[in-house]
């Protein structure tokens, strides 16, 4: 009996001294109002995990809070596009191998060899969609197809217009506007672009990305980008509500799934992502968020309306951009001309 007694009290310190496993656990670092709370439920049910999820409102305060020490406490994230490059260079993101997805093949190949992730070795493709802008049209009735809406806007919409709170997407669209390249390094080009952020600032009533869709549906905003999914639901709400393909451009983007260094869970978060893979649960997700889905068959499974929007059709020959890349020195500049933009 001493022997018994003495061998469970050893197993259990030695038991107590092991790595605490995360089983049947998964975290996500996730855009808000991005995600059927019906599909992690599914996911929880099918694998017997429990999810857990916590939100972020741009691309750059996701990276910040990453760096600032909660890498280590999610398994996945959804950066954009650009993002996902800046985060595989600052060694902010684990690989897997295709093999390790048996839903891998249901990439759209057009989506597959991506310059952000050549071949997919991190990440896998989201939601795609645009950011432009909307306007109320009961307050504003002429045209509509420039940028000068948001950055030299006209007398009726001025003081009521929201602007996302994204560096990267503001000052692409300003770029845009001034038909400047995104990330010149030109000394006069950089003064440009600061001093139109500047001087439409004075027009600008808010910053707000999570605030964009209720502040136009409510009138509290007359005119605001918008990304074009939060546009199809605004229009939903407020039939007043018009979403701007620019003449000048709009950004367009592609957000992914990405496998996060140092990923407590890591073994769930390749189900996760195999998950997501799949053409019925991709369909899910565009139906909630209506932004296209990069998943092979998931367009079929999507409802008419969000096929039909207007927000998810741009004109044919209306020009896209992504958001570039910057090197560090122009970042700088970029950085310091939003900072000082936000004060």
């Amino acid at each position: 009996m001493r022997n018994f007694v003495k061998t469970v009290a050893a197993v259990a310190l030695v038991t107590a001294t092991l790595p605490v496993q995360a089983e049947g656990k998964l975290s996500l670092y996730h855009w808000f109002e991005y995600i059927p709370q019906e599909l992690l439920d599914k996911f929880s049910k099918e694998h017997d995990v429990e999810v857990t999820m916590d939100t972020f409102d741009s691309n750059e305060s996701m990276l910040a809070s990453l760096k600032a020490g909660k890498l280590g406490l999610y398994d996945i994230s959804v950066p954009g596009d650009y993002m996902v490059e800046i985060m595989a260079g600052e060694g902010l993101l684990d690989t897997f191998e295709s093999s390790e997805l048996s839903n891998f093949g249901n990439i759209d190949p057009q989506w597959l060899d991506v310059g952000f992730d050549p071949g997919r070795k991190s990440s896998i493709p989201y939601q795609i969609g645009t950011t432009g802008f909307m306007v109320n049209r009961d307050e504003y009735k002429g045209d509509i197809d420039s940028l000068s809406i948001i950055f030299d806007p006209p007398e009726e919409l001025r003081g009521h217009i929201n602007v996302l709170d994204s560096q990267g997407e503001v000052i692409a669209l300003a770029s845009l506007y001034l038909d400047i390249p995104q990330c010149s390094s030109d000394r006069d080009q950089l003064k440009q672009l600061n001093d139109l952020l500047q001087t439409s600032k004075q027009h600008w009533s808010s910053f707000g990305s999570d605030i964009a869709k209720d502040v136009l549906v409510s009138g509290d905003a007359k005119a605001g980008m918008i990304y074009n999914g939060f546009g199809a639901k605004a229009r939903g709400e407020n039939a007043s509500l018009e979403y701007a393909y620019p003449k000048e451009g709009y950004v367009f983007w592609m957000d992914n799934a990405v496998l996060l260094k140092d990923a407590p869970n890591r073994a769930n978060a390749l189900k996760f992502l195999d998950f997501l893979l799949e053409p019925e649960n991709a369909a899910a997700i565009t139906n909630y968020a209506q932004y296209i889905s990069g998943v092979s068959g998931a367009m079929a499974l999507a409802s008419d309306e969000v096929k039909q929007a207007p927000e998810l059709n741009p004109p044919a020959g209306q020009p896209g951009a992504f958001i570039a890349t910057c090197d560090q020195q122009v970042q700088t500049v970029y950085d310091t001309i939003w900072t000082n933009l936000k004060k």
